[in-house]
């Protein structure tokens, strides 16, 4: 049995903080400090965490800085070609080696006592080291501390810093590669330099669960929906597709039939210009051996897709972290990328929904982080935290299916079946002690009946 969480006002067991029955969640998990730290170390600590993409560091001495929960961390290309994660951390001190946010470089510089350290993390030169330490520093043991793991995925970087943890391919699963290969199956992909960050005062799980959401749409977006900003046809269908994944990946938003899309490619073919709203993707996903790539269900499906736990792979010409900064703040980071050979009308079309939808500036998400912070509000009070909340919206109403490639999905309406399954999964990430525990124990999503 796993710890039981001690809270400062009265114990907490994860297990008793979500009930997949019922749809029932206590808010409490959005404004308790000891699960917060909890959060930090046992899912944070433990899961692959997305760095950045490769086309950030084509040179040896390129650098990104990001972070793995509140740890602040460097992904580095060494003289090697490899990528290094390593810890913005001096191990003399433990001042910071790096201030840029990107850029290129030699090696790294404590300026506090002047530590320097190679591409790699090696500790490499130090003032006074004959004169002061008398030589008697072992230098390969006093370098900056190392990801445990770093890999690659069609060019999205990862790291995790648990050596437990499963290699990424196995982590992100048939869910987690396809949100990925939605954006990388388009084309050569690179990314842009500057990425829009802000800070909204709430905890970053109601911004995940935000991205599988589209009940609120019509209410919270209501204003862009009137003044045609986005259509109401692609912001609110009716048609929804909901997949699931190991270890909280999930994808959920609108999605066709097999019909609508084969349609789709009709119009496409024929060149159509007055179609539906979802021709521009499925255009893109007719190229030779894309479909193929997405899947039965994967080239029908046109939500949005969750790396657990806080990448949101916007099908827009963005990505965005949600990077926790304590349980009542979360920092949003704004990847914005562009296509290899992308035509003059998409190239605006990115410009557009990078500076006037999503982001700091972004119409959209002034609306949602509104809502996000009163919510995080909410939860705060001495009363009003011990209040629960429903998430049972489509509970046993609808029908998992499978299609022949083995993909499994749900095809309904607006549900809240995506985030009930987060919610579980981060239950049991908080529960497991160790990847052993959350390998053996995680559900596993089904593959048919009702759910």
């Amino acid at each position: 049995m796993s710890e039981t969480i001690i809270a400062t006002d009265r114990r907490i067991n994860p297990a008793d903080c979500f009930d997949p029955d019922t749809g029932v969640l206590q808010r409490r998990i959005f404004s308790d400090q000891e699960i917060y730290r909890e959060e930090l170390r046992r899912i944070f600590g433990r899961a692959w965490n997305f760095m950045c993409h490769e086309s950030q560091l084509p040179a040896a001495g390129d650098f990104f800085m990001n972070w793995i929960g509140e740890d602040e961390v460097i992904a580095v290309r060494n003289r090697n070609g490899e990528i290094n994660v390593l810890l913005n951390s001096c191990p003399h001190r433990g001042n910071t080696v790096c201030r840029a946010e990107l850029g290129n470089t030699n090696s790294f510089f404590c300026s506090y006592h002047g530590w320097n350290f190679d591409l790699d993390g090696r500790l490499i030169g130090m003032p006074g080291e004959d004169q002061f330490y008398r030589g008697s520093v072992d230098k390969t043991a006093w370098g900056l501390t190392p990801a445990a793991k770093v890999e690659s995925y069609r060019g999205f970087v990862f790291a995790t810093l648990d050596p437990a943890a499963p290699d990424l391919k196995d982590y992100l699963g048939w869910v987690g590669r396809l949100g990925i290969d939605f954006i990388a199956s388009k084309g050569e992909i690179r990314f842009l330099d500057g990425v829009q960050k802000n800070r909204i005062q709430c905890n970053w799980k109601l911004a995940v669960d935000n991205l599988f959401d589209w009940y609120h749409v019509k209410v919270s977006h209501g204003t862009a929906l009137k003044l045609g900003v986005v259509g109401e046809e692609s912001m609110s269908p009716m048609e929804q597709m909901v997949v699931l994944g190991e270890y909280g990946h999930a994808i959920s938003g609108p999605g066709i039939s097999e019909a609508r899309y084969q349609e789709a490619v009709q119009r496409v073919s024929e060149g159509g210009e007055d179609g539906e709203w979802f021709d521009r993707e499925v255009a893109r996903r007719v190229q030779p051996g894309v479909a193929e790539q997405l899947g039965a269900l994967g080239k029908r499906s046109f939500g949005h897709p969750n790396i657990f736990p806080n990448l949101w792979v916007n099908l827009t010409p963005q990505l965005c972290l949600r990077i926790p900064r304590g349980p009542f703040e979360t920092e949003l980071w704004w990847f914005t990328y562009e296509v290899e050979g992308m035509s003059e009308k998409d190239r605006k079309f990115l410009q557009f929904m990078a500076n006037h939808i999503f982001g700091p500036a972004g119409l959209l998400e002034q609306d949602d982080g509104e809502n996000w912070s009163h919510s995080t509000r909410g939860a705060k009070g001495s009363f009003g935290q011990g209040l629960p909340l429903n998430y049972a919206m489509g509970l046993g109403a609808d029908q998992m299916q499978s299609a022949s490639d083995g993909q499994s999905g749900i095809e309904t309406v607006v549900s809240e079946h995506a985030q009930r399954w987060l919610y579980n999964s981060w239950q049991e990430w908080m529960l497991a002690d160790s990847w052993q525990d959350l390998m053996a124990s995680h559900a596993m999503p089904p593959t048919q009946g009702t759910i």
